[in-house]
């Protein structure tokens, strides 16, 4: 073969144009506009399809921006793909915790949870007690996701037959499940910060605890406060019949916890999260054949079935389409009224769309390009680290991801970091201080969008309330502009620090 010949059989490579900051910044700012545009008119409901819709147009403008740029349909549907195959795990987590809420409602085992709830917690100190109650396990398990679908959706009915917020109860189960989740070795992405950072796990959550702690102190007197100047809805008559029903209907115990038990277990022995969940499915399921028999009997209501057969076509229907409850109470109903793999199906639309556009953004090297930009504003140490919580966040806004929200600016900044003589927990802390704990407060957002479907609580509504997730990122910030417990590399003491 000639050399003629063999030029001619390889195609020529394509040539991209670099894209300019007006080319990055177009499809971001129309997806802003037509975000706001949904809120506007479809309010708390934007995410059961308007948002999709703004992702999904926001990425076909990125798509024209990309072919503009010399870049082929091929190339940016393989970089989609690859977004959308990141999802993959938060997406079979999400059909599996819509499962477990079904069958384990079936099981009595969340109606148990509430039950005791109810006779433990007093309303003046619930939500800062949720809030404390979910950091606690969170630490132990290292997953905010697995806390908010079991402890979490209990707290959520204790709140609603207690007649308190839903909305402030999510706030605090989000704020206590995320504090325990960032300060626990056992966390996911307590350990990629300092992977992707180049520090260490334990020096990271050591440097975190600065950050953290007063963070997780004023949420809890935010709680605290809310509780005590707060009216109950339901009055003590009203408990009263709402337990008495429980108390008739699931018939409340100990060994119903059993679920619960199952799924804090598996987690604490780091099982991955879908195995976990899909144990504790299969766990509520067999409670429920045992321990409520004439529940699923009746919940099935087809007397021209064998026993047998009604049984496991209860326990189908809760994991596929969930419970529906028929206590004679409104409020009750509404309340344990969930479940199944079926309820996830929006939630898991809105993050296909999310990752479609981070996907194609990332692809064109659009959003590199935001990045390169940023950097400019760059002059010294603490403004490195506030740029870097910033670019996190919009990470989260334009990706919908909070590992893609990490590794990006992660890798990127890392280098800047060294030539501005920071040592690397500097870089893993304010990665988790703002990608990870804001992810949940982004509606289209995988963390986001999975905490609205698990607890029934739409993002804008709890937004407000998730103290110790608004408040991390401003102190991490206030730290960076004064200089306060920011660490360097050994001789480099004398760098410039201030803002």
């Amino acid at each position: 073969m000639t050399s003629n010949q063999s030029l001619s059989d390889n195609p020529k490579k394509p040539t991209h144009k670099t894209p300019t900051l007006l080319d990055a910044l177009i499809p971001l700012i129309a997806l802003v506009c037509m975000l706001t545009a949904s809120v506007y008119l479809f309010s708390s409901d934007s995410s059961y399809g308007a948002n999709q819709i703004a992702l999904i147009m926001a990425a076909c403008i990125a798509l024209v921006v990309g072919v503009k740029n010399g870049y082929s349909w091929q190339e940016m549907e393989a970089g989609i793909i690859k977004s959308v195959s990141l999802s993959t795990g938060a997406l079979l987590i999400l059909f599996s915790v819509g499962s477990l809420i079904g069958t384990w409602i079936l099981a009595g085992t969340v109606p148990t949870m509430i039950f005791y709830g109810m006779k433990l917690l007093d309303p003046d100190y619930f939500y800062a007690a949720s809030c404390l109650l979910c950091a606690v396990v969170a630490l132990s398990i290292g997953s905010s996701w697995t806390v908010a679908g079991t402890l979490g959706i209990a707290l959520i009915g204790v709140a609603g037959a207690m007649g308190l917020s839903v909305e402030i109860t999510a706030g605090a189960i989000i704020s206590g499940a995320y504090f325990g989740d960032k300060m626990s070795p056992m966390s996911d992405t307590t350990n990629l910060a300092p992977a992707v950072a180049g520090s260490e796990l334990f020096s990271h959550i050591r440097h975190m605890v600065w950050t953290t702690t007063p963070s997780i102190i004023i949420a809890l007197a935010g709680f605290l406060f809310l509780g005590l100047n707060s009216d109950s809805a339901g009055g003590a008559s009203d408990l009263v019949a709402t337990m008495s029903l429980l108390e008739a209907q699931y018939h409340p115990g100990l060994h119903l916890l059993l679920p619960l038990l199952v799924v804090l277990v598996l987690a604490y022995k780091k099982l991955p999260a879908f195995p976990t969940v899909i144990l504790g499915t299969l766990a509520g399921a067999i409670c429920a054949v045992i321990f409520q028999y004439d529940g699923v009997i009746k919940f099935v209501s087809d007397d021209s079935l064998p026993a047998i057969v009604a049984l496991l076509k209860g326990v189908w229907v809760a994991m596929f389409d969930g419970y529906k409850a028929n206590t004679g109470d409104a409020v009750l109903d509404n309340l344990l009224s969930r479940g199944g793999m079926s309820s996830m199906v929006n939630t898991v639309w809105l993050i296909l769309c999310a990752m479609a556009f981070g996907g194609v953004m990332e692809k064109t090297g659009l959003l590199k390009r935001l990045m390169q930009d940023v950097l400019t504003m760059v002059k010294s140490s603490g403004s490195l680290i506030i740029t870097t919580l910033a670019s996190c966040i919009g990470a989260n806004l334009i990706t919908g991801d909070q590992f893609i929200a990490i590794l990006l600016p992660g890798r990127m900044l890392k280098v800047e970091y060294e030539k501005h003589g920071l040592a690397p927990v500097n870089l893993s802390r304010a990665l988790e201080d703002s990608a990870t704990i804001t992810s949940p407060l982004v509606p289209w957002n995988t963390c986001g969008a999975y905490m609205a479907s698990t607890l029934g609580v739409a993002t804008i509504a709890y937004l407000p309330f998730a103290f110790f997730n608004l408040v991390c990122p401003f102190i991490s910030a206030a730290y960076a502009y004064y200089d306060f417990k920011i660490e360097r590399l050994e001789g480099s003491e004398g760098m410039e620090a201030v803002v």
